[in-house]
């Protein structure tokens, strides 16, 4: 994340990355993250800049349920993420027809379940051949898309957004200090099998 005046004031490394370690015969692309990164270290950090505490998030993120409770809880009221989505999942074809629909429904459900505004900031187009979903959203704490990109063009997506949305819904909605009961979330964080 860099302000205004050029700095970075705040860095994020991808948690979930998808796809494989192996080469997938017969797949018309490939998605390979598993075998040329390794997951972040830096966790989900959140920093505050002009009165607004802000976390980030990249692409596969977004899916999983975990990321936006996690900056949520550290008191994030503002997630903004990058994604470069295929419009198609070669190992899932049932899933293509759903894949615009997955998108803004996972970043929905972030932004709702946790009071939180989301901006999710998507490639489109067609890139080495594999054309992408786009999809460029802002997401209010209602769950509401407020604003959205119409095309797969380039296009500069604004809404003007009202942060204490943030504290209505946290008040209101999901106060996560008289609601959230975890001890029953233990199995979320035992180690994976």
């Amino acid at each position: 994340m860099v302000d205004e005046h050029g700095d970075v004031i705040h860095r994020y490394r991808k948690i979930h990355l998808p796809g494989f370690e192996t080469i997938q015969e017969g797949a018309p692309f490939q998605n390979l993250e598993k075998r040329y990164f390794e997951v972040g270290d830096l966790g989900f950090g959140v920093q505050p800049w002009r009165d607004t505490k802000i976390g980030l998030a990249i692409c596969n993120d977004r899916r999983w349920a975990e990321t936006y409770r996690v900056l949520a809880l550290r008191g994030a009221e503002l997630v903004c993420l990058g994604y470069n989505t295929p419009t198609t999942t070669p190992h899932l074809s049932e899933s293509n027809d759903l894949t615009d629909f997955q998108n803004h429904l996972s970043m929905q459900a972030g932004a709702y379940q946790n009071s939180m505004w989301v901006i999710g900031t998507a490639k489109a187009g067609t890139e080495e051949g594999v054309s992408q979903i786009g999809g460029s959203a802002i997401i209010a704490p209602s769950g509401e898309i407020v604003a959205a990109a119409k095309t797969l063009g380039d296009e500069l997506v604004t809404a003007e957004i009202d942060l204490d949305m943030v504290t209505r819904y946290r008040r209101d909605v999901f106060n996560f200090s008289h609601h959230r009961r975890p001890e029953h979330y233990l199995p979320i964080v035992e180690p994976v099998a």
